[in-house]
């Protein structure tokens, strides 16, 4: 603490600004105008075409790095069982549309194709969504709403035409959103949507799912209701009809919920020991399709049943433009959610697989599928968390899995939907409330978010230019190494700048720039370093087995090669020394402090606080010092109401100045010979 409190001395001509740029002559940088950039844009050659068009079409980039023997088999079993699980969701879907089960296959298969080529993601299930399918129910039931009496025979198929025209049409209207939004290059609308944004209308969105899909669960019959107040209205028609519940409907979807529920719980707990997850949707829906058929449900209970199935795919048809005028305001938001969720999921795992994904492309990729889709008659696409995730721990690692699990969709909609006709409704039902667990469970955080934050802040500025400082020689003062040639640079440390608030819309951003700026992911270099752990690990048993071999031969048990070397203690690895085994690399990390101007960061929301502890914790895991400096007292009492501090992030990284951090720095490093400010020890 004594070192802490050593004072310095600094000895310097009082500036302004206009004398300091006098003494100090700063570079000219000449800056690109409007019609610079737009020339750029328009000039291609060779090369700009060839990256454009690996750009457009990402399937040949993952091809060409593609593993037949260690990957295809992985691929192909991922996706039988997200296939299987993509049938049943997409008959379960398919009725939050307000729309026959057979086109939930549909969605399942037609807007795969055209993914597979042009995503970016190679982990992804693309197919229906609850939340996209409720936000095209409420527009189909606007159109073509329920009469009463129930329509039956003939006038119901054409009831449920029209709808399918309805929701076909509208996701054709999505898709051009999506497509137009891609090529004009604005996929970084979706980092205005924030976190709290999202969860909020999800959570929404998952009580008016689980209200909606009441009706199969009593076995009600209940018109369509849309509009303003639409839950109370539906909640008050279901009561008025509660004592008309069907008895076998409602033990069906207890049973259901309760086995799916509890197998969800312990696959969580024991996911790890599991080589591939159980699709426990197909083993209920198949089980509960076989007792209905048996026991006859629909005629001696009364149950209501898929019916019959579409069999083989209709000639794709034109939109209906009636139906896209209309639908005009509702179809945008259908856009804009479909592309932040499959783009949330993309990115988390991309993160994990160490690959990039392209916002814009993505945009291009599903305006595309659900253009192509919707001519088939399928409705608005895009990803579920839990396909994903069992398309991904069930080995998938490309877009490949993507395909045979569009593949299975085919199969059964070509070959096996009759199998399904027995299927009651109330199993379908309640596999969608049951698959709600996750966003039904993020109202828990409502009480954390209260005493955190309670006003979300006005977007200011989303990509603010960053910069790396150095020390003018002579001076206490720091700025842009870009403009100055009289600099100190202490090597091994580095000094950050965001002149901004750091806050949902921009904290990937700054976690790029930063990266950017010292020349490394920490996160890779996490990975190296753990990679080569393991070799080391290995390395150090085998040795230990050498060892036991040659005190065996000392009692005479014969000849053996000569032992290795000294076994290495991991917790004393030096990973810059370049004394590591000739068969280990990893990458120098020749950073050993991190500087964070805060001077202009007047604020940070949740995400931001999120996202910079997470920063600095990878930096951290790496062996590098971080300081923050020049915080203000209002951000870092946001910081204290946030938790941000823990045993390995604490307050005494925090420093009134630039230059008190880095003296402190050279004092630890002890480099007597940096001269920065005449300072004086």
């Amino acid at each position: 603490m004594a070192s802490l409190r050593r004072p310095y001395l600094v000895s310097r001509p009082l500036y302004s600004e206009e004398s300091f740029a006098e003494q100090h002559e700063k570079i000219h940088r000449p800056h690109k105008t409007l019609w610079n950039h737009v020339v750029e844009y328009f000039t291609w050659d060779l090369k700009r075409a060839k990256k454009a068009g690996l750009s457009l079409l990402p399937i040949i980039g993952w091809m060409r790095i593609y593993q037949v023997r260690q990957w295809l088999l992985g691929d192909i079993l991922s996706g039988i069982s997200t296939g299987l699980v993509a049938v049943m969701q997409g008959l379960a879907f398919s009725m939050l549309a307000n729309l026959p089960p057979s086109y939930g296959l549909y969605t399942a298969f037609f807007p795969m194709l055209t993914y597979f080529f042009l995503g970016t993601s190679r982990h992804i299930s693309v197919g229906a969504f609850p939340v996209l399918s409720l936000m095209v129910g409420a527009v189909v039931i606007n159109m073509v709403p329920d009469v009463d009496p129930p329509l039956d025979g003939t006038a119901l198929q054409e009831q449920d035409q029209k709808r399918v025209m309805v929701a076909s049409s509208m996701t054709f209207l999505v898709g051009i959103y999506q497509l137009g939004m891609g090529l004009l290059q604005v996929g970084f609308v979706v980092k205005y949507l924030s976190d709290t944004l999202v969860s909020g209308f999800t959570t929404a969105a998952a009580v008016t799912i689980v209200v909606s899909q009441l009706k199969f669960v009593l076995g009600l019959v209940v018109p369509g209701i849309s509009g303003p107040l639409a839950i109370i209205y539906t909640l008050e028609k279901i009561f008025v009809q509660i004592t008309s519940t069907n008895t076998c409907d409602l033990v069906t979807s207890i049973l259901i919920m309760a086995v799916v529920f509890v197998y969800k719980e312990i696959n969580d707990i024991y996911k790890d020991k599991l080589p591939v997850p159980i699709p426990v949707e197909v083993i209920v829906t198949v089980l509960a399709c076989a007792v209905s058929y048996v026991f006859e449900f629909e005629k001696n209970f009364e149950v209501g049943v898929v019916g019959k199935m579409a069999s083989g795919y209709e000639a794709p048809v034109a939109p209906n433009i009636n139906v896209m005028k209309e639908s005009v305001m509702e179809a945008f938001p259908v856009a804009i959610v479909g592309f932040a969720v499959a783009f949330s999921v993309a990115k988390v795992y991309s993160v994990k697989h160490d690959y990039t994904i392209d916002g814009n492309q993505e945009l291009i990729a599903f305006g595309v599928s659900n253009i192509f889709g919707a001519s088939f008659k399928s409705f608005a696409a895009s990803t579920a968390l839990s396909r994903t995730a069992i398309q991904e721990s069930s080995g998938g690692k490309t877009q490949i899995a993507g395909l045979v699990s569009a593949m299975m969709a085919m199969i059964v909609t070509v070959a096996l939907g009759f199998l399904l006709e027995p299927l009651p409704k109330s199993v379908l039902g309640a596999l969608v409330i049951v698959n709600l667990k996750g966003m039904l469970m993020q109202v828990t955080i409502l009480p954390s978010l209260w005493r955190k934050d309670k006003l979300d802040f006005v977007v200011w500025t989303q990509f603010p230019r960053c910069s790396v400082l150095a020390n003018i020689t002579g001076t206490d003062l720091y700025r842009d190494r870009k403009d100055y040639l009289c600099i100190v640079e202490p090597q091994g440390v580095k000094i950050f700048k965001i002149p901004s608030p750091i806050f949902f819309a921009n904290v990937d951003f700054f976690r790029e720039k930063l990266i950017e700026a010292v020349g490394f992911n920490p996160l890779k270099v996490l990975r190296k370093r753990d990679k080569a752990m393991r070799k080391i690990a290995k390395f150090n048993e085998k040795i230990h087995v050498g060892m036991s071999l040659k005190n065996t031969d000392e009692k005479g048990w014969g000849d053996l090669p000569a032992v290795p070397d000294e076994p290495l203690q991991i917790d004393q690895i030096d990973w810059n020394s370049g004394n590591l085994p000739a068969h280990i690399s990893v990458p120098r990390v020749d950073l050993h402090s991190l500087l964070l101007d805060f001077a202009a960061v007047s604020f940070l929301d949740i995400a931001g606080v999120v996202g910079l502890k997470t920063v600095l914790k990878e930096f951290i895991r790496v062996g590098i010092d971080v300081y923050i400096v020049s915080c203000d007292e209002c951000v870092l009492e946001k910081l204290h109401k946030c938790q941000f501090f823990d045993h390995k992030v604490t307050k005494s990284i925090f420093y009134p100045s630039l230059h008190d951090a880095m003296l402190t720095i050279l004092g630890q490093q002890r480099e007597p010979n940096l001269q920065l400010a005449n300072t004086k020890l």
